[in-house]
């Protein structure tokens, strides 16, 4: 069988593994496992020092990356890989993963790609390990590829960073064959325009800030997120039923994350102050095929970016940036260098 053909199969099939635990202490094990299958010259491409640059080497398009793929991969060592991926998201977000990786074959067939044409491989996605996965060390983790970017942080077992946190869908929904009205992103559109048509008419001129949307994500691969100071309409403007919906927004990116984190992390939103909440728009107002829009929410500790506008407004890139802790924060970095050298 081929080995982007196996590796799609098992991507399709990874939901019926083995039900695996979520902890940060389970990831370590699952990390050491994967590092333990791999052989020599594969550790040579997937493990890298906690403390180089390439750990910051964050994008979500095709292009050579560093780690090693499904296609350099074993059925076995895929199996861990893809163990350590489920324990580390959200189970919406796994499955969403999942489905972003098999819209690679659909794009294959839309842009009438020969057979031997590899630009979009389902088994071109990157594992690569920072640092020693252990119980006793600073440590972290990289899943990458076409439109899916998710990068973890330990120290020790304790996951401290779960950003940047990248989904992308083209198309964001699909137009034609066995898979049409297929929308893996529908839950980031929809509530998004729940939020703004849950506004008043004075409420929405303050929340769209431009007619024109943005053409993509304002803090696109940048190392620091942190944009100008937040516009459009506040938390502390809203009623009860816009907060309630806002907070069920946020709660959807930070949920990429697996679900201990996730709750933590939306205490330490809640700790930084709801009020301090942005949310802007720009664009069209209507979940239309073929007009484009773009929203944000920034808080004091994070973005939250979403746009809809390549490809004819079918096309979608949305990230959840921890502006306190992307790639572990730099306390993290620090604390490295001095217990490294000790």
């Amino acid at each position: 069988m081929p080995k982007i053909m196996k590796a799609a199969i098992l991507v399709c099939g990874i939901l019926f593994l083995s039900h695996t635990l979520s902890s940060a202490q389970d990831q370590v094990l699952m990390a050491k496992r994967f590092v333990q299958l791999l052989s020599s010259e594969q550790q040579t491409l997937a493990l890298f020092p906690f403390d180089t640059e390439e750990r910051y080497n964050f994008h979500f398009v095709p292009l050579v990356r560093k780690g090693i793929t499904f296609n350099e991969m074993t059925d076995e060592q895929d199996a861990a890989a893809l163990n350590l991926l489920k324990a580390s998201l959200g189970a919406v977000a796994f499955q969403k993963t999942r489905e972003i990786i098999q819209l690679e074959v659909l794009l294959k067939e839309i842009e009438n790609r020969k057979q031997e044409d590899n630009y979009r491989d389902p088994g071109n996605y990157h594992f690569s390990i920072f640092g020693i996965p252990s119980d006793k060390s600073i440590w972290g983790w990289r899943f990458e590829g076409h439109h899916l970017s998710f990068n973890f942080s330990f120290d020790k077992n304790k996951l401290v960073g779960a950003t940047p946190a990248f989904m992308g869908t083209n198309p964001a929904i699909v137009l034609s064959g066995a898979n049409k009205d297929k929308q893996v992103l529908k839950d980031e559109s929809a509530k998004g325009f729940a939020v703004l048509h849950a506004l008043t008419e004075s409420q929405m001129k303050k929340a769209i800030i431009d007619s024109v949307p943005y053409k993509d994500i304002l803090s696109f691969d940048k190392r620091n997120a942190l944009l100008k100071e937040p516009n459009g309409i506040s938390f502390s403007e809203l009623n009860p039923t816009q907060q309630t919906l806002l907070l069920e927004l946020i709660g959807l990116y930070v949920h990429r994350a697996s679900k201990l984190f996730a709750e933590d992390k939306l205490k330490d939103i809640q700790k930084d102050g709801l009020d301090k909440i942005w949310f802007t728009w720009t664009g069209h107002t209507e979940p239309t095929l073929g007009k484009g829009c773009y929203y944000r929410v920034q808080g004091p500790g994070f973005l939250i970016e979403y746009d809809n506008t390549q490809n004819k407004a079918n096309h979608v890139h949305s990230v959840f940036r921890d502006l306190k802790h992307d790639f572990g924060g730099d306390e993290l970095l620090e604390h490295y260098k001095l217990t490294s050298h000790n």
